[in-house]
């Protein structure tokens, strides 16, 4: 195979793959094997000694290699530092969705470029661990002028925008909630659609009730956007109920879950996304990872990296917690922060080395996939290819 593909880039073989996690029904876990790469895709993937010709090729020395992750819920458009509410969680104090009106006023205070600055460094630092696929939400500027430009600002760094001008309702609003629901649902939706491809809402208590939210969403699905929701984090609470009613792509966190909830998404199809790093951050209840699996539930794994209760930007992280605090196996765990993470944005083309899928590959600096979990805190991406291209050496 000798072809520069539709990017005018050459062809290029990987071998020496120790092994090969393609999370390809199909193709499976490989060993000894080769991928070829054309035009920013996967052009062939198999065992090594039957691979074709590339115009290049470059031997990754009998290590693992697996898909980008693809982390689909963060929150990266911010700025300024809750380091200090992190210490005082961690002395006692109780998490609460208080604290994101923080970080609100810092955001609204800073430049466009001091928001754009931040957020390249923050898709950087999650690249060099793997990411290579990643939804970023507003919901720190909560006025039109605010979300609208966090979005376009967003937009410039991956196509999955979510608007979530639905986080909190601000201070300035905070005597007329349903005010506040007009705005984000008119002038704000109006503003935000352009930039976004998902809606998105925080319904707990202390944020958005399953009547606002429903309000919301469906204003989103009329203007062309997808749904999906935060929701069961902080109690237990209608939201997982409405997601699975709307038919929304995912509904996020899934912590206190009854059993008509877990019956609810193992029927409807959405994706339930766990977030471990929340609960890690603010000393919280894991979700049950074990019993939305075995129930036949789609799980993803997501960072939630955001300045309050979770600054991580690691996917890896999110791994190992899910096999140590959530009953995932390993295999599970690598699943579901990949091709779990293409489900609940609803891609096909991520998430996988099967053929024809984009070309998103992560170099392990170990024999195994096992390593991620098995070797927590170490930093085991060796290289990062983005649609074919070597961005982290």
């Amino acid at each position: 195979m000798t072809s520069t593909g539709s990017t005018g880039r050459p062809s290029l073989l990987l071998t020496g793959i120790g092994e090969l996690s393609t999370l390809d029904p199909e193709l499976g876990l490989l060993h000894d094997a080769a991928v070829v790469v054309d035009g920013g895709r996967v052009a062939w993937a198999g065992p090594a000694n039957r691979a074709p010709a590339a115009d290049a090729s470059h031997d990754v020395g009998g290590r693992a290699v697996i898909p980008g992750f693809v982390d689909s819920h963060s929150h990266l458009v911010f700025a300024g530092d809750r380091a200090e509410e992190f210490a005082a969680r961690m002395t006692g104090t109780p998490y609460s969705a208080g604290g994101i009106r923080t970080t609100v006023a810092a955001t609204r205070a800073a430049t466009d470029e001091q928001l754009a600055a931040n957020l390249a460094r923050l898709v950087a630092e999650m690249q060099r661990q793997g990411t290579t696929t990643v939804e970023v939400k507003s919901g720190y500027g909560l006025t039109v002028h605010d979300e609208a430009r966090s979005l376009a600002i967003a937009r410039q760094v991956t196509e999955e925008t979510t608007f979530l001008g639905a986080h909190v309702v601000p201070p300035e609003h905070a005597d007329d909630p349903a005010s506040y629901v007009d705005l984000v649902t008119g002038p704000m939706l109006e503003a935000c659609a352009p930039h976004a491809k998902w809606v998105d809402v925080f319904c707990e208590r202390g944020a958005f009730d399953e009547d606002q939210a429903r309000a919301i969403l469906l204003a989103g699905r009329a203007k062309g956007l997808e749904g999906r929701l935060h929701a069961n984090q902080l109690g237990p609470g209608p939201g997982v109920g409405l997601a699975c009613e709307l038919g929304l792509a995912a509904v996020d966190h899934c912590t206190y879950l009854d059993d008509a909830d877990v019956d609810a998404l193992a029927s409807s199809g959405t994706t339930a996304t766990l977030l471990p790093g929340v609960e890690f951050s603010t000393r919280s209840p894991y979700p049950d990872a074990r019993r939305l699996l075995d129930a036949g539930v789609h799980v993803a794994l997501a960072s939630d990296c955001n300045p309050g209760s979770c600054y991580t930007s690691s996917m890896p992280l999110c791994i190992a917690l899910g096999v140590r605090e959530m009953g995932m196996s390993p295999a599970e765990a690598l699943a579901a922060a990949t091709t779990g993470g293409a489900r609940a944005l609803r891609r096909t083309d991520v998430g996988h080395l099967g053929v024809g899928a984009v070309a998103d590959l992560v170099v392990l600096d170990a024999p195994s996939y096992l390593h991620l979990a098995y070797r927590p805190g170490v930093p085991l991406v060796r290289d990062v290819l983005v649609r074919g291209r070597r961005s982290v050496l």
